[in-house]
């Protein structure tokens, strides 16, 4: 009887059990027989229960941690190198003779700011022609010798930034200081330096085409301005103001102008033209060309668009 009625006893707590987390929603079925915790307690399984209970338990609700990778130097093995190609002593050489050139241009754009704000604008304009002569030697001579590199590419875009973009400005500014007013020759100087900025930047990440330049290049504007102030053409500041305004706009135009190897390619007979004007009068001849290469932009462009 006692074991019938105990056995009766551990029914009657095994459906109580069952109503009851039923009840309660429990998922735990049956509960732990009588007495369980005995051996537990006596072999002190009670606190490993409960670490483990503890261990199996879900982490607070929250973001993931965040697992910083450690820093390999794989960045610097796959750093692009300064010059492409073999390193030999003769193609450093050749290297370091193009960047020579690319540095004196900004040398010397860097001088003339200084001069220029020293009151002898000429020689300022001078050292601007000076600039423009060995930016197109640096790539001339990459080429030839085989040493082109991204390197160079940027070296002579910061290269011309500092004097086509920096001291071409300067030396229209004060060229124009006492001309014209003071606010209008720093406006038309600003929209140079602003245009060059943007047709610099465009260069770098646009398609280059073979046959025309997108716009007027820096380096051609710049000697414009140069020998604008060398020769000193006789027109009113008003002029000069837009004539300088419009050249800084057809910098960052999109009509196409033809490159100084199309130009080359013209018959002799109608570079005789400039020649000759130069010896009757270099001033009319100098403004007439200028004026006639940034109406060529316009012109290519209407002829483009009625072929397509």
């Amino acid at each position: 009887m006692r074991r019938s009625g105990s056995l009766a006893r551990q029914v009657l707590l095994v459906r109580v059990g069952r109503r009851d987390g039923e009840l309660h929603g429990a998922t735990d079925a049956l509960p732990e027989p009588r007495y369980s915790d005995r051996p537990r307690r006596r072999y002190g399984l009670q606190r490993f229960h409960r670490t483990r209970i503890e261990t199996i338990a879900p982490a607070a609700i929250g973001p993931a941690p965040r697992v910083e990778t450690p820093v390999t130097d794989d960045a610097t093995v796959s750093a692009a190198p300064l010059l492409p190609g073999e390193r030999t002593i003769a193609r450093r050489v050749k290297f370091a003779l193009v960047n020579a050139c690319t540095l004196a241009s900004l040398v010397l754009g860097i001088n003339a700011i200084f001069i220029a704000m020293n009151g002898d604008v000429r020689v300022a304009a001078l050292l601007l022609i000076a600039c423009v002569a060995f930016d197109g030697l640096d790539g001339a001579l990459a080429r030839k010798l085989g040493v082109s590199s991204p390197f160079g590419a940027q070296m002579d875009s910061l290269a011309d930034m500092c004097s086509f973009g920096l001291a071409a400005p300067v030396v229209v500014y004060a060229s124009l200081a006492g001309e014209v007013p003071t606010a209008a020759a720093g406006v038309a100087a600003a929209l140079v330096a602003a245009c060059a900025a943007i047709r610099l930047a465009r260069f770098n990440v646009s398609p280059q085409d073979g046959r025309f330049f997108s716009g007027v290049p820096t380096t051609m504007a710049a000697a414009v301005l140069a020998l604008m102030v060398v020769i000193g053409l006789p027109v009113p500041g008003a002029v000069q103001i837009a004539g300088v305004s419009l050249l800084a706009f057809t910098m960052v135009s999109s009509f196409p102008y033809a490159k100084l190897a199309r130009l080359v390619k013209l018959p002799p007979w109608l570079w005789l033209a400039p020649v000759i004007g130069a010896l009757i009068d270099v001033r009319l001849t100098f403004g007439l060309i200028v004026v006639g290469y940034l109406i060529s932009g316009p012109l290519l462009w209407l002829h483009q668009r009625r072929t397509i």
